[in-house]
């Protein structure tokens, strides 16, 4: 015989995982967001404004061009990276060599070139305004002959990564919806395979309050579950790639992929508690012969 469905009984395992579902799409959108905010944060941090130095400043006045420069406030202030570095014009030349393949010395004689520094600049000023801002200062400065940097860059970079925050938060939102949705009707099914025990309850003199409670609490732990379980597939998943794509660990910013995680969890409470809620209210409302 078949067995029989105990009174009370309650689809837990379809809940929990609508709930695994959603919250790890929703946590996955959240992971992309961090990683691609990481990766625009080290280009930026990786595009230099070039001094270039008149052939006939003197070593000291380098130096005094150097301070001047270390004392901007725009200058990159980080332990990890050197902000300014000095290249020779040997250096430059060599670079240019192996760059283009061609040595220009041989049909000029000498090296044109002049010696520079190159100084990366705080993400804040990564604007076109700004940057011009910054050159029109070091222009003015003694000693240098010309300041330049890859002009329009920075708009372009900035449009760009606007457009892909607005696309991952687009669906972020549109998945949220559509989850929220869909798990508020799985509980919804849930609640309605429960409305005479309900209704049965409300008969023997049982509070709206009495009767929520259970169901509430429930909702609470299979939300905290599915987190749970959501936020472990994230890792996972995170973990696997960074072992798997070379540089992906550059990306990694652990402080807030622990938020992330906690608002997983978090929000799938808030999911649970609510939609178990909502459906809760419809049948303690509900007319007797309304459930049938």
């Amino acid at each position: 015989m078949p067995k029989k469905k105990k009174i009370g009984s309650y689809p837990n395992a379809m809940i929990v995982m609508s709930l695994t579902a959603a919250l790890f799409l929703i946590g996955f959108c959240g992971l992309l967001v961090i990683q691609s905010k990481k990766l625009v944060s080290i280009i930026r941090q990786n595009i230099e404004v070039r001094v270039f130095i008149n052939k006939e400043v003197s070593k000291a006045g380098q130096d005094s061009i150097l301070r001047i420069i270390q004392a901007k406030p725009f200058v990159l202030n980080s332990g990890e990276t050197k902000a300014i570095t000095f290249v020779s014009k040997e250096e430059a030349a060599k670079e240019f060599i192996e760059g283009t393949k061609e040595d220009f010395a041989t049909f000029l004689g000498e090296n044109p070139l002049r010696d520079s520094y190159r100084v990366k600049i705080q993400e804040d000023y990564f604007e076109e305004a700004k940057l011009q801002q910054i050159k029109k200062e070091l222009d003015q400065v003694k000693g240098v002959y010309e300041v330049v940097y890859q002009e329009d860059l920075a708009d372009n970079i900035n449009r760009n990564v606007t457009k892909i925050y607005i696309v991952l938060a687009s669906f972020a939102l549109v998945m949220l919806i559509i989850i929220v949705l869909l798990v508020n009707n799985t509980i919804k099914l849930a609640i309605y395979s429960q409305r005479f025990l309900i209704r049965s309850m409300q008969l023997v003199g049982a509070t709206n309050g009495f009767i929520q409670k259970p169901y509430v609490l429930r909702g609470a732990i299979q939300g905290l579950v599915g987190g749970i379980v959501a936020a472990l597939l994230l890792i996972g998943l995170q973990q696997l790639a960074v072992r798997n794509v070379e540089g992906l660990a550059l990306l990694q910013e652990y402080d807030k992929i622990v938020i992330l995680v906690l608002s997983v969890l978090g929000l799938g409470v808030a999911i649970g508690v609510a939609s178990t809620y909502q459906s809760l209210a419809r049948y303690l409302r509900m007319a007797l012969d309304d459930l049938y």
